[in-house]
């Protein structure tokens, strides 16, 4: 069981390493960057559909929705772009190096949009 599971989670890192790529593309549609940029935001966003306090529910919701979402963008990709960015997260990976960047800006989003509410809630 263990053994499908790890296999699971390396498809799913690949796949969120090849939307990655596919965002920083300059040939990616903006409007698949926006779902893409909303898949991520969902994904690391304290607030969920489903309140992750409900034991086994709430932490289900995202281990069906992020998933669901990543294959659903990946279907939408041109398949030019999907290629080329599928090829370039595997080699991201046989390299070893990890991308962390993108969860910085994604932290920094979420701190700008709760000082800007504090802000408007308190002014």
């Amino acid at each position: 069981m263990f053994g499908r599971l790890r296999k699971w989670v390396k498809l799913v890192k690949k796949d969120a390493l090849t939307l990655w790529f596919a965002c920083r593309d300059p040939r990616t549609p903006l409007r698949f960057k926006l779902m893409a940029t909303g898949l991520a935001a969902y994904a690391f966003s304290p607030i969920d559909l489903i309140p992750d306090v409900i034991p086994v529910v709430g932490l289900l919701d995202d281990a069906v929705i992020v998933p669901f979402g990543m294959m659903l963008l990946l279907r939408l990709l041109p398949a030019a772009i999907r290629n080329s960015s599928r090829s370039r997260a595997e080699l991201q990976r046989a390299r070893g190096k990890k991308v962390f960047s993108g969860l910085g800006v994604l932290l920094l989003v979420w701190i700008a949009l709760i000082i800007y509410l504090i802000y408007r809630h308190s002014a």
